[in-house]
C-alpha cells in the first residue's frame, strides 16, 4: 500500500459536488488514507451526510457566485481571497498532503489554497460543458478529472483525465427488486416510476408528474422525490393516491433505482452517474435556469447513447408526459435497450481511478 495520505475533499454545496466527494472519501478511507470533506452549511450536506459516520466532514462557508455585473462582485472576491487564505492555514494544521474539489466555487479556495502550498491539487468536473468555477480552479491542478468525455476540450492545457464521476458504496450492494418494493411500501409487479428533482429545484417538474399521474391512474405506481422546498404541496396534491407515494428526501435510493422500471428527472451529473451505475432509463428533463444550460448537454450525451429521452420542460405539459411514460412502460424492448444504453455510460471504478492518481502524485 501506498504511503498513509492526508487528503481534503472540497464537496460542499449540492448533492451533485457531495455525493462523488463521499465515493472519493470511502475508496481512500478503504486504502488506509485519512480523508477529511469540507461541506456547507446548507441543510442539503447535513441531511445527507449525517449517515456518514465513519467518516470525518467539516462545515466551511459556501460561496455562490453573482451575476459577472453584480454589486456583489466585489464582496464575492474579497470572500474568495478570505476563504483561500482561511484553507491555506487549516491545510497546515490538517497535514494534508493533497486537496481535490468536486466542483463550483466553494472548492476553488482550498485548490487553490493547496496549489500554494505545493501540494498535490485536482478537480474533478462531473457535467459534459465545465462550469466556469472548474475552469478557473484548473489552472491550479496537476490534473484534471472528467466525467464525460465531451469535457475534455474545455481545459486546454492542462493533463485532463477521463475517470467517470465516482458513486456511493452503497450503490454497489444493491437489494432484490422484491426487497426493495417492500422498503418502499410499494406493489409488486405494477410498472414503477422514480421521480426526482436534484437540489437545484423541480417545481415544475413535480406538478407535471402530479398531473400526469392523474391521468395515468392506478396502472402506474410512482415514487416521487419532491424535495425539501415542495413536498408538503405535492402530498396534498396526490392525496389518496394510493399508487403516488411521496417523500421529502430518500435515504435508501439503492431500493428507489432498483424498485423502478423509468425515471423522469433532471439532469445533473451525479444523478445521471447513479442512473447509468444501475441502468435505469430515464426520461430527462434540464434544470432550465442550469449555469450556461449545462444540464442540457448532459442529458444530450445521454440521449446520443440511447439511454433516455430528452424533453425539455417549456415542451412539456402532463398530457405530453403521460403519453411518453405510458408508451414507454408498453415497450419493454425499448425499455431494456435504454437500460443498456444507460449501463454502458457507467465507469465502475471511478472512485478507484481517481484514488490511483492522487497516491501517483
Amino acid at each position: 500500500m501506498a504511503r498513509e495520505l492526508s487528503v481534503v475533499i472540497a464537496c460542499g454545496g449540492t448533492g451533485g459536488h457531495l455525493f462523488p466527494g463521499i465515493a472519493v472519501a470511502e475508496e481512500l478511507d478503504r486504502r488506509g488514507h485519512r480523508p477529511l470533506l469540507l461541506i456547507s452549511r446548507k441543510r442539503v450536506d447535513a441531511e445527507a451526510s449525517a449517515k456518514y459516520e465513519g467518516l470525518d466532514f467539516e462545515e466551511v462557508p459556501a460561496i455562490a457566485k453573482p451575476a459577472a455585473f453584480s454589486p456583489r462582485m466585489v464582496s464575492f472576491l474579497w470572500r474568495l481571497w478570505r476563504t483561500a487564505g482561511q484553507a491555506k492555514r487549516f491545510l497546515k494544521e490538517r497535514g494534508a498532503d493533497a486537496v481535490i474539489g468536486m466542483g463550483g466555487f466553494t472548492s476553488l479556495p482550498p485548490v487553490y489554497a493547496g496549489h500554494r502550498l505545493n501540494l498535490a491539487a485536482f478537480v474533478h468536473e462531473s457535467n459534459a460543458l465545465p462550469g466556469k468555477a472548474n475552469r478557473l480552479t484548473s489552472r491550479w491542478c496537476r490534473k484534471v478529472f472528467v466525467g464525460f468525455e465531451a469535457a475534455r476540450g474545455y481545459f486546454p492545457g492542462c493533463e485532463v483525465v477521463l475517470t467517470g464521476t465516482p458513486v456511493r458504496k452503497e450503490m454497489r450492494d444493491l437489494p432484490s427488486r422484491a426487497e426493495a418494493m417492500e422498503r418502499l411500501g410499494l406493489e409488486t409487479g405494477k410498472p414503477t416510476v422514480l421521480v426526482f428533482g436534484g437540489s437545484q429545484g423541480a417545481r415544475r417538474l413535480n406538478s407535471l408528474v402530479v398531473e400526469a399521474s392523474a391521468e395515468l391512474g392506478d396502472n402506474v405506481q410512482w415514487v416521487h422525490l419532491a424535495g425539501q422546498l415542495d413536498h408538503e404541496r405535492v402530498r396534498a396534491a396526490v392525496a389518496g393516491r394510493s399508487c403516488h407515494v411521496v417523500f421529502e428526501f430518500c435515504h435508501d435510493m439503492p431500493s428507489a433505482y432498483v424498485a423502478s422500471d423509468l425515471a423522469v428527472c433532471r439532469a445533473g451529473a451525479s444523478s445521471l452517474t447513479e442512473l447509468a451505475f444501475v441502468g435505469l432509463p430515464a426520461i430527462l428533463v434540464p434544470y432550465p435556469y442550469a449555469a450556461d444550460d449545462h444540464q442540457t448537454r448532459n442529458a444530450e450525451a445521454c440521449d446520443r447513447a440511447g439511454a433516455a429521452l430528452l424533453a425539455q420542460e417549456r415542451d412539456l405539459d402532463a398530457k405530453r408526459l403521460a403519453l411518453i411514460v405510458h408508451e414507454l412502460l408498453n415497450q419493454p424492448e425499448k425499455l431494456k435497450a435504454m437500460g443498456d444504453g444507460m449501463r454502458s455510460l457507467a465507469v465502475d471504478d471511478s472512485a478507484g481511478r481517481i484514488c490511483d492518481h492522487i497516491e501517483a502524485s
